[in-house]
């Protein structure tokens, strides 16, 4: 199966999600990032520190773009993560950074294998592994987590936490001392998460998944079509590149994203908090 001939609604025919990418779709303009990825991860996390490490975004799903695509991390330490740990993944994303053009930055998300198999994260850290990684160092976790449906649980686990991101936002936007890299990855990142909980309000009753930000504002669209219009502009900000859209970062949190607050936790309830 290729990219291009995937199931529109992410599922198997059971009605469970199909793993989000794969290293035979990486492009090949982004196989010696992804290798050099893969040595570096190894030796910056030796064993037997590191259980597994994986990829996710639009890498492993074969839809990236030159010069525009972020090489997206996920490490699982056989422990919970230190300050020490912290200060090697982030040396790891800026050597990728800076040594290859065709990426727009790295990150490296850093967790425990423990804490992702662990019931509390169940349905959302579980789920991210599962269903939107994709394997590149050690055993696979997914093979000890269960597979997943579109449900209203997973929704509300997954993205029913916007109003505190909505707060944290509005921190940084009023930030004197925010730049203007600042304000761009704040727009970038604040315009995908809403994006991501628009469509997971309306995913259970769609029935299946996707990670293509635009077909998510559309799926949205047809269910709210009165914020249809908000939810194309935060896709077209998540991935526009040029100088920050600070009026739509504006619309987002003071505006779209309250309103989807209230109505996610109306629909879905909020998110179990975490320890």
């Amino acid at each position: 199966m290729t990219p291009d001939a995937r199931d529109l609604r992410g599922l198997r025919p059971d009605g469970t999600f199909v793993r989000d990418g794969r290293t035979s779709w990486i492009q090949a303009a982004f196989t010696p990032v992804v290798d050099a990825a893969r040595t570096r991860i190894a030796a910056a996390f030796p064993q037997p520190l590191l259980h597994s490490a994986y990829l996710y975004g639009s890498i492993p799903r074969g839809t990236a773009r030159e010069g525009a695509s972020d090489l997206d991390l996920l490490l699982a330490l056989h422990r919970e993560p230190d300050a020490e740990d912290a200060a090697r993944a982030r040396e790891l994303e800026r050597g990728l950074d800076e040594d290859f053009d065709q990426i727009d930055g790295a990150g490296a998300l850093l967790s425990s294998a423990r804490t992702l198999l662990s019931e509390q994260e169940r349905h959302d850290g579980g789920w991210f592994v599962a269903c939107l990684c994709t394997p590149l160092i050690g055993p696979d976790l997914a093979e000890q987590l269960p597979r997943y449906r579109p449900t209203s649980l997973l929704a509300r686990e997954t993205n029913g936490d916007l109003a505190p991101a909505l707060e944290r936002w509005r921190s940084r936007a009023a930030d004197p001392a925010l730049t203007d890299d600042g304000l761009r990855v704040l727009v970038r990142g604040a315009s995908r998460k809403v994006v991501r909980t628009g469509f997971t309000l309306v995913m259970p009753r769609w029935q299946g998944w996707t990670s293509d930000l635009e077909q998510s504002a559309a799926v949205f669209g047809g269910y709210y079509p009165q914020r249809a219009g908000q939810m194309g502009r935060a896709a077209r900000m998540a991935v526009a590149p040029g100088p920050a859209d600070s009026a739509g970062l504006t619309m987002l949190i003071e505006d779209l994203g309250p309103w989807l607050a209230a109505e996610y936790a109306a629909v879905h309830g909020v998110r179990t908090p975490r320890d």
